[in-house]
Formats: C-alpha cells, sequence, structure tokens
C-alpha cells in the first residue's frame, strides 16, 4: 500500500470545504424582515384589541340608553293617567296629558298627594269661557280674560283649545300658587296664559253647574264653590 506523503496530505484537506459564512448584510436583513413582522402581528392586534374594546363600550352605552328609556317610560306609564276632582257641585273625572305636558303633570300629581286642592276655592267664573280654582286671586285681569274671549270666534281653534280643557297659568311658578282652570267653551289663544295639561271625561255637566252660579263684578261667586278633594287613579 503506497504511502501518502504529508505535503499530499496538506493538499487534500484544504481541498476538503468547510462550512459557508453568512453575511452581515444577510443577518441585517433578516432581523429587519422578523422586525417588521413582529411589528406587523403587534399593530394587528391593537386594532384588533381597540375594536373589540369600543364595541363593547358602544353596546355598554346603548344598552345603558335602553335602560334609562324604559325606566323612563316605565316611569311614566306607572305614574297615574287619571284624575277624580270632588267638588261642591260633584264629580269631575279628568285625563292627564302625561305625555305632553309632563312636568307640570308630576307637579299637579306631587300637589295632589299633599292635599294642596283641597278646600281650594273656584274664585273666578266666566260663563261660556272658563271656571278657575285657586287658594290666592289670580294674576290675570279679568279684562284681559274677557277681551280675549270677544276674538275667539275670529282665530283657528285646535285640539288643545276645545272646551272642558284642564289647565294652569304659565306664570303660576311656585307650588303655593299653582290654579286650575277648566274651559267652558273653545280658546283659540289658549297658549298665551295658559299651560293645558288634561281634559275633563267625565262631569261637565258639573263643570257646566260651576259656570251656571251667580257671581259679582268680578266674576266671582257669591256662594262658596270650591274642590273637597282630588283622587288620583291610573285607569278609569
Amino acid at each position: 500500500m503506497a504511502k501518502i506523503k504529508p505535503q499530499a496530505l496538506l493538499n487534500q484537506s484544504k481541498k476538503k470545504k468547510g462550512p459557508s459564512r453568512i453575511s452581515i448584510s444577510t443577518i441585517i436583513v433578516c432581523n429587519l424582515v422578523v422586525a417588521v413582522v413582529i411589528l406587523s402581528l403587534v399593530t394587528t392586534y391593537r386594532h384588533w384589541s381597540q375594536r373589540s374594546r369600543n364595541t363593547i363600550e358602544h353596546e355598554t352605552q346603548s344598552q345603558r340608553f335602553e335602560d334609562t328609556n324604559t325606566a323612563s317610560e316605565q316611569k311614566t306609564y306607572d305614574l297615574p293617567g287619571y284624575a277624580d276632582i270632588n267638588t261642591s257641585k260633584g264629580l269631575i273625572t279628568v285625563e292627564l296629558f302625561k305625555d305632553g305636558s309632563p312636568e307640570v303633570v308630576d307637579k299637579f300629581l306631587d300637589l295632589c298627594q299633599k292635599d294642596h286642592f283641597k278646600g281650594m276655592p273656584f274664585h273666578r267664573v266666566i260663563k261660556n269661557y272658563l271656571v278657575q280654582a285657586g287658594h290666592s286671586p289670580s294674576s290675570i285681569p279679568v279684562e284681559e280674560w274677557t277681551a280675549k274671549g270677544k276674538l275667539r270666534g275670529r282665530l283657528h281653534i285646535g285640539p288643545k283649545h276645545e272646551a272642558f280643557m284642564l289647565g294652569t297659568p304659565k306664570n303660576k311658578g311656585n307650588n303655593k300658587d299653582f290654579e286650575l282652570l277648566i274651559t267652558t267653551a273653545p280658546i283659540p289663544d289658549l297658549n298665551d296664559q295658559l299651560i293645558v295639561f288634561g281634559r275633563v271625561l267625565k262631569g261637565e255637566d258639573v263643570v257646566q253647574e260651576i259656570e251656571e252660579v251667580d257671581t259679582d263684578e268680578h266674576y266671582q261667586p257669591k256662594s262658596p264653590i270650591g274642590i273637597t278633594g282630588v283622587v288620583l287613579k291610573r285607569e278609569i
């Protein structure tokens, strides 16, 4: 067997290929690719995470809004919608406009529970116009009522201006002076002075009987007549 010379062995070892080296530029490019992928994943995660939070917040706000509306509607539904006004002439049943005049109706209901209207006298009766009850003299001059009454045939009459509507003067701001008025004829300019918050359902004849009482020159009844109490009802 022939011997291999040391020089030949050295040459053969040089001919064997070792592992190839990765250049610095290749490493940098790979790192950049990895960084871009990671950044893309983080951005995507943040986007969907924020979108999920926004969706949850929107659904929560919508639910709260619906709950508030439901509670408000439930509260309005639970409030009494009718009232029996007992007078010295008989019973008058009225429907309350809970949706049309909610603030005034709330005040009326609160005063009913405090017996504000018990013993309230009818201190002004204008035939073919209105009857008015209150604990203090009205702030609206009689001349203003009667002058407006002469114009009612010339003006447009809407549903809220019909006879037997329940209202209260606009300028009565505090509870102590809260008055009740029931029209006995159409009043076209009713919105100028009154807030209408109900209408008579039963007892129009009682209202007319009150309207027929004798009055003095100031339209004040000569004999005492008034409200003896108010009973609230959810249905009739």
